[in-house]
C-alpha cells in the first residue's frame, strides 16, 4: 500500500479532519442543576420578564424622585412615611407626592414611586416623617420590569457550554430543565507487549499503562465518557478485532503506542482499514508528538496517538478534546482561547525549529522584577516518555511554527492544565 506519512501542521490537520466530519450532537433532557459544563444543545428565550416587578437596589425609601429634587444637607426634602413593603410580598402601597415608604434590598417598590433613596441620605425626624438630604432621579436605586431579559428574548443557544452563572440565570426564569449533548463514547486502547496494568509488579522490559487512564481522564475533562479496553499485544489480527469492536461501540477511537515509526506500518494499516476515508493524516509537524495519525473512519474520528506519555497527552489536548467538543456541538473548535491561559516572562531560551510547533512544559514561579511581582514559566526539562515531566509542570508554552524559538525574558502565553 502507499506510504501514509506526510507531515502536516497542526492546523491542516484540524482542517482535513473538519472536511470529513459532520458530527450531529445526540440529546438528552437534563436537570438544569446538573447541566454544568454541557453543551447546550436548544435555543432558549426568556418565558418571562426578568425582574418581573420593580425591584429596589438598595435599603431605604421609595419615593416619587420629583419630591426629592433640591435636597441637600441645609435643606433636606421632608416626607411623610406611609408604611413599609415586606420582603418577599406585593406591595399594597399607592405613594402620592410627598410620600415615603420604606423597602429593602431586593424587594418590590410600591406603585407611584420612581426612585429610592438610599437609607444612609435620610434622617428620621419622627415614626412618621423623614429629611432626604440628597436627591435622585427617576429610576435610580431600582431595576426596572424587564431591565436584565425580557419576555421572548433569546437567552442562550445551542453550542453553549454552560457555566455556574448560566444554571442560575435559567433558574431565574424558571428553567428548570434543558436539551443538552450526551457525553461522547471515547474508546480508549493501548498496545505493546511490554505494557502491563497497573495492578500488577512489573518485569524487567515491562511498563505500567499510563495512557489508558491519563488519556481517559482527560476525555472526561473534555466532556467524553471514556471506555477502556485495555491493553492489546503487538498482533495484528488482535488489534484489528479489538479495534474495529471498539469504534462500533463507541463515538470515537483513541489508540495510544501504535503511531511510533516501529509500529507505524501495522497501527497506521490497521486503522485505514476500519472505514472509509480512512487516514487523512500520518505525522503532526509537533515535538512531542510527530508521528500522530488522525482519521475518519465511517462517519467516526479516530487517533493514532504515541505511546510517550507527554506526547500522547500534548497530542490529546490539541486535537481529540477539541474533537470531543466538536461532537458535542461546541462551535469554539481549535481555538486557543477556549483553553486556560495566563501570561508570564519565560525563564530560559527555548530554541525550537522552523516548520514545527514546539510544546514546552513549564512551572509558573513568582519572581520580582521591574514592576513588582511577576509570573514566570520556567520550563521543565524532561522527555517524553517520563510522565513526571508532566507531573511538575502546570502548563505549556507553545512555540509557534516558524518561531525559531523563544528568548529568555519574552512574554509567552502559558496554556494551563
Amino acid at each position: 500500500m502507499a506510504e501514509f506519512f506526510t507531515v502536516r501542521t497542526p492546523a491542516e490537520a484540524w482542517a482535513l479532519l473538519l472536511g470529513q466530519l459532520q458530527p450531529q450532537p445526540k440529546i438528552e433532557d437534563v436537570t438544569t442543576f446538573g447541566a454544568l459544563d454541557r453543551v447546550l444543545a436548544q435555543p432558549l428565550t426568556a418565558p418571562q420578564d426578568l425582574p418581573n416587578f420593580v425591584r429596589s437596589t438598595m435599603d431605604g425609601y421609595a419615593v416619587t424622585a420629583a419630591d426629592t429634587y433640591g435636597a441637600s444637607d441645609g435643606l433636606p426634602a421632608f416626607l411623610t412615611v406611609v408604611g413599609e413593603v415586606p420582603m418577599g410580598q406585593r406591595s399594597t402601597l399607592a405613594l402620592k407626592s410627598g410620600e415615603a415608604a420604606l423597602v429593602h434590598t431586593g424587594g418590590m417598590i410600591p406603585a407611584g414611586s420612581t426612585a429610592v433613596v438610599m437609607i444612609e441620605q435620610t434622617q428620621t425626624v419622627d415614626s412618621h416623617s423623614i429629611e432626604v438630604l440628597r436627591a435622585v432621579a427617576d429610576g435610580e436605586n431600582l431595576i426596572r420590569v424587564g431591565e436584565d431579559v425580557a419576555e421572548g428574548e433569546p437567552v442562550l443557544g445551542p453550542g453553549r457550554q454552560l457555566r455556574p452563572q448560566d444554571i442560575g440565570a435559567l433558574l431565574a426564569l424558571g428553567i428548570t430543565s434543558v436539551q443538552v449533548a450526551r457525553p461522547p463514547r471515547v474508546a480508549i486502547l493501548s498496545t505493546g507487549d511490554e505494557i502491563v496494568s497497573p495492578d500488577v509488579e512489573t518485569q524487567p522490559g515491562q511498563v505500567r499503562d499510563i495512557n489508558s487512564y491519563t488519556l481517559g481522564a482527560l476525555a472526561i475533562r473534555a466532556g467524553g465518557e471514556p471506555i477502556l479496553h485495555g491493553i492489546v499485544p503487538d498482533n495484528r489480527a488482535t488489534l484489528e478485532a479489538t479495534a474495529t469492536t471498539a469504534l462500533a461501540d463507541a463515538d470515537m477511537l483513541v489508540m495510544s503506542a501504535g503511531s511510533s515509526v516501529s509500529y507505524r506500518d501495522m497501527s497506521v494499516e490497521v486503522i485505514d482499514a476500519l472505514g472509509d476515508p480512512g487516514v487523512l493524516v500520518h505525522g503532526i509537524s509537533v515535538r512531542p508528538g510527530k508521528p500522530t495519525i488522525v482519521a475518519v473512519c465511517n462517519g467516526k474520528p479516530v487517533f493514532g496517538l504515541p505511546g510517550n506519555p507527554v506526547s500522547a497527552m500534548v497530542i490529546f489536548d490539541l486535537l481529540v478534546t477539541p474533537t470531543i467538543r466538536l461532537l458535542m456541538g461546541d462551535k469554539n473548535g481549535m481555538a486557543d482561547s477556549t483553553r486556560s491561559q495566563m501570561q508570564a516572562r519565560l525563564a530560559r531560551n527555548v530554541a525550537s525549529v522552523a516548520g514545527r510547533e514546539d510544546y514546552v512544559q513549564v512551572r509558573v514561579e513568582e519572581r520580582d522584577g521591574e514592576n513588582g511581582h511577576e509570573l514566570w514559566a520556567v520550563p521543565v526539562l524532561g522527555k517524553s516518555n517520563l510522565i513526571y515531566t508532566l507531573v511538575h509542570a502546570q502548563g505549556a508554552v507553545k512555540v509557534p511554527l516558524d518561531a525559531g524559538g523563544v528568548s529568555e525574558g519574552d512574554w509567552v502565553t502559558v496554556y494551563l492544565y
